[in-house]
């Protein structure tokens, strides 16, 4: 019995719940040369098997984690094995992949697919306790974190909760829904293929046009794969599943406040995303600003004037803000409240409280960057943070140094490189050496993406998607879930379900970049 125990256990774990890498992998794969052993080493090996414990011992300086993102998680790993107890606190129970958080929202991918419980990605490390919990406030004289439910006292904290979306004081929150959550990539979903629905039911061809009109706002990466997204949705997907509407007349509006998309990106590259864009039939609008949103479209400033934009289904892409966490720390933040920290990623004053990822505001130390370059608001930039810090922790525990007087190394960020994709067969990199789009970059956008994934199931299962998305110009994930809400009358169908013949909705002709916009 025992060699089927190990190829149980050996798959269980090589399939679902492991944080697997390469190397990890490849180590698994030596369970099965242990099975023509007569001694079993499975059996006997406390690697292999549940932790149901907590090696913590009261003594032990408290580190407190809020957040399991990218910077929690990286910061809970790098005290694997350190003489401290750590609690990640989060108010969700899962690691949420947020690069590919656009592909939920337009059915690419399930939810499933890029969230990874946060019990399991921390199970084999006996330092750590996860709690479901939502933070309110901390108070770092008092060295607490207040949670919704009662306090928890910290030795070190490390806040990690990352950003929010900003509409630069207006409240457009529910008319133009943003892009950090699942909830968020859901309502989103719903939304898009509602407006195909209501679409179909509706006999006015200048409504249905308003329906099938999408408005992105937003020019970074999120808004140019949004973009790019929706109008493969209309183009390929849905092209053959309606019968009153034309799908591929479907209209995008990317909105962007600067001279040109992508504006990190060297300009070829945002050249080369505008063009890509076109191809989708998505209309780039560079130096406009969306001045007001209601429910039945947008209106945009340019230098030749306002104009309006009848569209169903608007999207905002165009700022962040600092979690509302960072303001109870009681240190200065940005207009953008992202907390101002210090060159060790610690906040002033308090050199045992670290904020790290989108929610701080940090000096970019590379050599050659300008004096006021800051860390950037990416993945990349999470872990590293997390990583400096759980190593710099690690290190004062182990040493017994005293943390109020001891010399602290800076952090600094290394630069690995931006993608972002436009869609089928396209997208943009830039290193520091190399800048590329087209079929290449996508492959590259695409091996990247899987492997910084969590959970070795979910890199096959995104693997299997995209290579089926590929062969059949289908998303999987095309499901409206909850209450459709109000749509247009059906006034065209006959009592015994025959149509009464809509008058066809014309096709859609975008204009010339010289041309204004049209209404």
């Amino acid at each position: 019995m025992a060699p089927v125990n190990a190829i149980r256990l050996t798959v269980a774990r090589f399939c679902w719940f492991d944080v697997a890498t390469p190397l990890q992998i490849l180590a698994e794969c030596s369970v099965f040369h242990a099975l023509t052993s007569r001694n079993d080493p499975i059996a006997r090996d406390d690697h292999c098997l549940p932790v149901h414990r907590i090696d913590m011992s009261p003594a032990q300086p408290h580190v407190v984690i809020i957040g399991g993102g990218f910077g929690g998680l990286a910061t809970a790993k790098a005290l694997a094995g350190a003489p401290v107890r750590v609690t990640l606190i989060d108010r969700r129970n899962h690691h949420l992949f947020q690069p590919l958080l656009y592909q939920v929202a337009t059915a690419a991918l399930n939810p499933s697919d890029i969230a990874y419980p946060i019990r399991a990605a921390l199970r084999k490390q006996r330092n750590v306790r996860v709690l479901l919990a939502e933070a309110r406030h901390i108070d770092v004289a008092a060295r607490k974190v207040v949670l919704d439910d009662g306090e928890l006292a910290f030795d070190y904290l490390v806040v990690a909760t990352g950003a929010t979306h900003s509409y630069f004081g207006n409240d457009w929150a529910a008319l133009a829904p943003g892009l950090k959550s699942v909830e968020d990539a859901l309502r989103i979903r719903k939304r898009v293929f509602l407006a195909y629905e209501a679409a179909e039911r509706e006999a006015d061809p200048a409504k249905q046009r308003d329906w099938l009109t999408f408005v992105v706002v937003g020019g970074g990466p999120t808004g140019v794969e949004l973009a790019g997204a929706l109008g493969e949705i209309g183009l390929h997907t849905l092209s053959n599943d309606f019968r009153s509407i034309d799908p591929t007349a479907v209209r995008v509006l990317l909105v962007e406040g600067r001279d040109r998309v992508l504006s990190t990106y060297p300009a070829k590259l945002s050249a080369a995303a505008v063009a890509s864009l076109q191809q989708r039939q998505v209309e780039v609008l560079t130096n406009a600003r969306v001045t007001a949103i209601t429910a039945d479209g947008a209106t945009v400033k340019t230098a030749q004037g306002e104009t309006w934009i009848g569209a169903r289904t608007v999207l905002w892409a165009a700022g962040v803000a600092g979690s509302p966490l960072g303001a109870t720390l009681g240190v200065p933040v940005d207009n953008a409240g992202r907390v101002i920290v210090e060159p060790d990623l610690s906040i002033a004053g308090h050199r045992n409280v670290f904020v790290i990822g989108d929610l701080a505001k940090a000096a970019d130390l590379g050599a050659g960057k300008p004096a006021d370059a800051i860390v950037p608001g990416v993945a990349q930039g999470a872990l590293q943070g997390g990583q400096h810090v759980g190593g710099l922790i690690r290190r004062e525990v182990a040493s017994g140094v005293n943390a109020a007087n001891a010399p602290r190394p800076a952090f600094r960020y290394r630069d690995k490189g931006s993608m972002a994709t436009i869609g089928r067969a396209s997208a943009v990199v830039a290193t520091k050496r190399v800048a590329k789009h087209g079929l290449l970059a996508w492959l590259l956008w695409w091996v990247v993406h899987v492997m910084f994934m969590v959970g070795f199931k979910n890199r096959i299962v995104v693997v299997f998607h995209w290579a089926w998305s590929w062969l059949t110009f289908q998303r999987g994930a095309r499901l409206i879930t909850g209450d459709v809400g109000q749509l247009p009358a059906v006034h065209w169908l006959q009592a015994d379900g025959t149509a009464a013949a809509p008058p066809a909705l014309d096709a859609v002709t975008l204009p010339t970049s010289h041309d204004s916009v049209a209404p």
